[in-house]
């Protein structure tokens, strides 16, 4: 692929699309691209988390031992907390066929973010609504719990 390929695949994905084009462009540049088998686990739920990956193609069980479970599929991100603190895999991630991700190192993320202050204050933005709306939806089961 080229970067512009990369660079158009990160785009489609919502976080990562505020940070900018050529903050995306260095994302793209420093990735390293993944080829993952069938039935191969990307990672393991207790695992170091150092990196988030976007599915390039294929598709990706993420699943943890309490039985929840998504399917990523291409222009997904999975690991996105990674990239910003040191933490361990919360869930399994694997292959549901062949597929191909792009690996995105935290240190490299994080050099994208203390270059480009617009963006890092886009995506903090971004995590402070995440957070509010989650919080509300945390109150409103709470309540309905309590009824």
């Amino acid at each position: 692929m080229s970067i512009e390929d990369d660079i158009a695949l990160l785009e489609r994905v919502p976080t990562l699309r505020l940070l900018g084009r050529e903050s995306l462009r260095m994302l793209a540049i420093g990735s390293e691209p993944r080829n993952i088998q069938s039935g191969e686990a990307l990672f393991r739920e207790g695992d170091t988390a150092d990196c988030g990956y976007v599915v390039q193609r294929g598709s990706l069980r993420v699943s943890d031992q309490v039985g929840a479970e998504v399917v990523a599929t291409p222009g997904m991100l999975i690991g996105e907390l990674a990239l910003l603190v040191e933490m361990r895999r919360p869930a399994t991630a694997t292959a549901l066929e062949y597929a191909s991700v792009v690996r995105l190192s935290r240190s490299l993320f994080q050099r994208v973010l203390e270059s480009d202050a617009v963006a890092a204050r886009r995506l903090r933005e971004e995590f402070a609504n995440r957070a509010t709306r989650l919080a509300g939806d945390i109150l409103k089961a709470g309540a309905k719990l309590m009824s």
